[in-house]
């Protein structure tokens, strides 16, 4: 009989919780309530944001010359900063084809036989000129975070004693988190399971470093207990 000790696999995958500094993605269910909530005016631009993880500057300067509703893809190739002057992304990485799912393509297209030939913008204000980032945060993001319950109460109230509530993601950001979590996590929690580096390449990130230190708590850990078992198994026997 072998009374040498084995090692047992352990019974569950061991994650590691993020910290306090680290971005926490806005949830499935506040996604799915955030487009619900949408109207017809922010629909396209909010879901652009949402499968692209573009950043608000990138957003607000994106061009329909880069944007092939054939293939599905939309090219950022410049940004629109807080003056609202036209110019490259900051860094060569920021340059890159992100695809998009037919149900952004479609409210592309929507979008495009709307505004017709206004603008060479795609989410111009109706003048023809590119939006502000207060505009995106307080006019379309917030209100709608608001009505979709996506929300914290005050603890004020109004004149007849309903609740004044404020919007619990107060950035853009917010978005930009969820969209890199849906391009982490597995395919059977809803998500794409795409590797580090891609998710650098979607993410416009100088580095893979980078991309590590905002996002690595959210990829899963992949320690396979049966292997590491055996293994040890094999040093003990």
């Amino acid at each position: 009989m072998d009374n040498r000790p084995q090692v047992k696999p352990p019974s569950q995958t061991i994650h590691r919780l993020p910290s306090p500094t680290e971005p926490r993605p806005s949830t499935r269910e506040e996604i799915k309530a955030f487009v619900a909530a949408l109207d017809d005016h922010w629909r396209p631009l909010f879901l652009t944001l949402i499968f692209t993880g573009m950043r608000s500057s990138e957003v607000r300067g994106l061009r329909w010359q880069d944007v092939d509703l054939k293939r599905g893809e939309v090219s950022v190739r410049q940004r629109v900063d807080r003056w609202k002057k036209i110019g490259k992304p900051k860094s060569k990485a920021g340059i890159r084809t992100i695809p998009i799912p037919p149900m952004v393509i479609n409210s592309l297209k929507a979008l495009k036989l709307k505004q017709a030939s206004i603008s060479e913008i795609v989410f111009a204000n109706p003048s023809g000129t590119t939006r502000t980032h207060v505009n995106l945060v307080n006019r379309g993001l917030q209100p709608t975070m608001i009505r979709a319950g996506i929300s914290i109460d005050t603890g004020k109230v109004r004149v007849r004693g309903k609740p004044i509530m404020k919007a619990k993601y107060t950035g853009l950001h917010a978005l930009r988190h969820f969209y890199a979590s849906w391009l982490i996590n597995r395919k059977e929690d809803g998500g794409l399971g795409l590797p580090v580096k891609m998710v650098q390449e979607r993410m416009g990130h100088s580095s893979i470093v980078m991309t590590m230190d905002t996002y690595g708590h959210l990829f899963p850990r992949t320690d396979d207990g049966t292997e590491l078992a055996q293994a040890a198994n094999v040093l003990l026997n």
